[in-house]
């Protein structure tokens, strides 16, 4: 499936990198990377990306084991194999057993890290969201330490759209994860990347339509939601460039046009099966739909529901950064820079990190306290509970 096609695009993004190509090859082919959370969706373009170059050293951690396996998989498939000390490590990143690896394994010039728990529906229970703060934060504030302390050059760690003015706690968490950043920034060069839904990345909308072509299950889509959508490749091409020539606190995103390719995911879901030659055909609720798949799909037609979004944390539009953050046009053709000047208060970070970890010596929290932390730290923050999570939608 031609994917620039179903997002509504002729051609790539990433317009700058051709001619950028020479100096990124040369760049990667005399450094050494470690890729953490390098089998996710994201992880594995970024990985690519560098794995062609033929860098000295290329280390690739993820808690995945499946999706390590089936990243070399690949990655021997497509290039075979490079000169450089090449490796896949199934760690969890909060371990010991992580930290032991670092330290003996520390010679790295580039740290990227692109493990997260992305999913809005990640709120839906207080336990899965301190899961993600530790995940989004924790880990980040760890892994930025032990990269001061073996003297890496440069960090890059991914953010989201959804940081930007956020509307939920996954959107709020990255928000946080910046400020964190741009306080150790003070220590070490760092750079990160906000961009838009990945097409077909793992747990996606789009990804949730093949498993449902594969399963002989209806399409179910918000027909009041609008998403910008880059393919695996050019995120990966973004955390490349911003890693390589991000300046210290710079936030790199997409340049894309709302009026284009901002679209409704009703829209991306009727053409999504257009273009696998099936005529959509729109029902008035999920048990219709699941009771017509058999009857539709004979004519060559699929089953849609659509309906309003009437869940928490979701918003209609996207936004890669605000009216008050300083943003750089002029660098690149296809992608835009915030220079970030936001600093928040060094003792306001610590309370909350102490405030988290009073939480979990605990063993019991709940969501609204946990809201209430993040609030303190973004007084912007307005989060509206309705009652209702992802999960409780087809």
């Amino acid at each position: 499936m031609n994917i620039l096609s179903l997002i509504g695009r002729d051609t790539p993004l990433i317009s700058d990198l051709p001619q950028r190509n020479s100096e990124i090859n040369e760049i990667v082919s005399q450094s050494r990377f470690l890729v953490l959370g390098g089998a996710g969706s994201i992880g594995q373009a970024v990985v690519k990306e560098i794995f062609k170059r033929n860098p000295i050293k290329l280390h690739v951690v993820d808690i995945s084991e499946n999706n390590l396996v089936e990243l070399v998989r690949d990655l021997r498939s497509s290039f075979g194999y490079i000169e450089g000390d090449f490796k896949t490590f199934a760690l969890d990143i909060g371990s010991l057993e992580f930290d032991g690896y670092f330290r003996n394994e520390a010679s790295f010039d580039y740290v990227l890290n692109l493990s997260a728990l992305k999913h809005v529906r990640s709120e839906k229970d207080p336990y899965t969201l301190m899961r993600m703060i530790e995940v989004n934060i924790i880990n980040t504030i760890k892994t930025i330490k032990l990269s001061i302390e073996s003297g890496v050059k440069k960090y890059f760690c991914v953010s989201t759209d959804k940081a930007a003015n956020p509307a939920n706690m996954m959107g709020a968490s990255k928000r946080i994860m910046e400020m964190f950043l741009y306080r150790r920034s003070l220590d070490i060069n760092i750079s990160t990347a906000r961009f838009a839904n990945v097409a077909f990345s793992d747990g996606s909308l789009l990804y949730g339509f093949q498993q449902r072509l594969l399963k002989n299950q209806p399409i179910a889509a918000p027909n009041d939601i609008r998403r910008y959508f880059v393919t695996p490749q050019e995120s990966g091409e973004i955390c490349l460039l911003s890693s390589l020539f991000g300046d210290n606190g710079d936030i790199y995103f997409p340049i894309l046009d709302e009026n284009i390719n901002m679209i409704k995911f009703s829209d991306i879901a009727k053409k999504f099966l257009q273009l696998n030659g099936y005529e959509p055909i729109e029902c008035n609720s999920e048990v219709d739909a699941r009771l017509k798949v058999k009857e539709l799909k004979g004519q060559k037609k699929w089953p849609c529901y659509f309906s309003n979004s009437d869940t928490t944390g979701e918003k209609e539009y996207e936004e890669f950064f605000l009216k008050d953050e300083d943003v750089d046009f002029t660098r690149f053709e296809s992608l835009g820079i915030v220079k970030n000047n936001s600093h928040a208060h060094s003792k306001s970070l610590e309370h909350f990190l102490n405030d988290i970890s009073e939480l979990k010596l605990a063993s019991g929290w709940s969501k609204e306290v946990i809201v209430k932390l993040f609030q303190n730290l973004l007084p912007n923050f307005t989060h509206y509970e309705k009652g209702k999570n992802l999960d409780g939608k087809m």
